[in-house]
């Protein structure tokens, strides 16, 4: 084990922060009104009696661009994590299917499937992990060395208890927040010192997101009026839900339409 370097990891953070900065931008930049709409559910939008298209294109895109950043800045912590625990413990991306961990710490054998926050899975998920850690065990045990393996599922963010981090169902534990980045970098304050640097830049980013995010509102909210709204400005909900919910057994035309749309 080496002590960790908290300078070498503000470092880190700061020259590579950027990247999910120009993902969001990139995202805004790629994004089509219909890939948006086919992706929301109309019906909630409806049963909230949205009846302005700049509103409903608010918050259809909000949320859209919401999700995709959730998941660009888990891959990015899952990076991050890996970059400290190889600091620590000479930690690496493991070469099985949804590990995304593997270190050895005090005589044990460490399989971690980062997850960005607690509440990722239903219970096929749960079960397609557990499998993933048994598959593990099982190479691992079979490759002619006595190991202790412990199979974690760590969450960047969230609260661990010490009534719910052992899960006997699965054989595995779950370390949230504070408990995973503490196993993975030998540091109880780690958590913590993560979130200064990440504001590096932030503010500069954050108005040229503003900027790009606002023309495509604008651009949205004009495609909709003309393709889902009547000549009134009303919004047509059936051509809407016909758009994002219709069976079509043509699948060559419905391919062409999203060609052209």
């Amino acid at each position: 084990m080496t002590k960790l370097n908290l300078s070498a990891v503000s470092q880190y953070v700061e020259e590579n922060i950027g990247k999910f900065h120009e993902s969001r931008l990139d995202k805004v930049k790629e994004v089509k009104l219909k890939e948006v709409l086919k992706a929301k559910n109309p019906y909630l939008y409806k049963a909230k009696n949205i009846s302005k298209a700049s509103e409903l294109i608010d918050n259809i895109t909000g949320a859209y661009i919401s999700s995709s950043e959730e998941t660009a800045f888990g891959n990015w912590l899952e990076r991050l994590a890996i970059f400290i625990n190889d600091s620590v413990y000479g930690g690496r991306k493991a070469g099985i299917e949804g590990i995304d961990l593997d270190f050895d710490r005090d005589d044990k054998r460490y399989l971690v499937a980062i997850k960005s926050g607690p509440k990722w899975a239903n219970d096929s998920q749960i079960k397609k992990l557990i499998d993933q850690f048994d598959t593990a065990r099982g190479r691992l045990n079979t490759s002619g060395s006595i190991v202790n393996i412990v199979c974690v599922n760590g969450c960047c963010y969230g609260k661990s208890t010490a009534r719910n981090i052992y899960k006997k169902k699965g054989n595995y534990y779950k370390y949230c927040g504070q408990k995973f980045w503490e196993l993975i970098s030998g540091e109880s304050d780690l958590y913590l010192n993560l979130i200064n640097p990440l504001s590096k830049k932030a503010e500069e980013k954050n108005e040229e997101f503003k900027v790009s995010y606002g023309n495509l509102i604008n651009k949205f909210t004009k495609e909709f009026l003309e393709d889902f709204c009547s000549s009134e400005g009303m919004i047509d909900w059936d051509k809407l839900v016909r758009f994002n919910s219709e069976f079509t057994n043509n699948e060559s035309k419905e391919k062409g339409k999203e060609k052209t749309g």
